[in-house]
């Protein structure tokens, strides 16, 4: 149920960015920085960090250079980028999937203040994507006018 209830939340981030083209998706037209293609690129980077680096412990580098900022994959957005960061998105929820099928859910997964399961992985990307979610559905009313993706 867990993995299935985040491959829902990946589609929802899709679909709700589907049919816009690749101005559209960087503009950032609320009070903020975020864009659609902030988010994508931002979830891109959890999904690489949580899956493959932290869970997986694979010898990979971050998707960005933390010298960059904390803010790089929501800063950085250009629009002859927005194709590449689409696939890449996709591609890395791919490669996340398959570093979390063999563990267990059980398998304790280091963080910055000590471990959680895979269980609590899958919870927090959960939460983390709903909550993105219903930023991307503000912004693509925002957009076009477009709701309920």
């Amino acid at each position: 149920m867990l993995e299935a209830y985040l491959r829902y939340q990946r589609r929802t981030l899709l679909s709700i960015c589907s049919g816009l083209t690749a101005d559209e998706l960087v503009l950032a037209p609320l009070t903020s920085n975020l864009s659609l293609l902030g988010l994508i690129r931002h979830l891109t980077k959890v999904e690489r960090t949580w899956f493959r680096i932290r869970a997986a412990a694979e010898p990979i580098a971050p998707l960005f250079d933390p010298a960059l900022g904390t803010d790089y994959d929501f800063t950085a957005v250009d629009p002859g980028q927005a194709q590449a960061a689409v696939a890449a998105y996709e591609l890395e929820c791919r490669y996340a999937d398959e570093a979390a099928a063999p563990l267990d859910l059980d398998h304790p997964v280091p963080t910055r203040d000590g471990v959680m399961s895979l269980r609590m992985v899958y919870l927090h990307l959960i939460a983390e994507y709903a909550r993105h979610n219903g930023h991307a559905d503000q912004l693509r009313e925002a957009i076009d006018g477009v709701t309920g993706r």
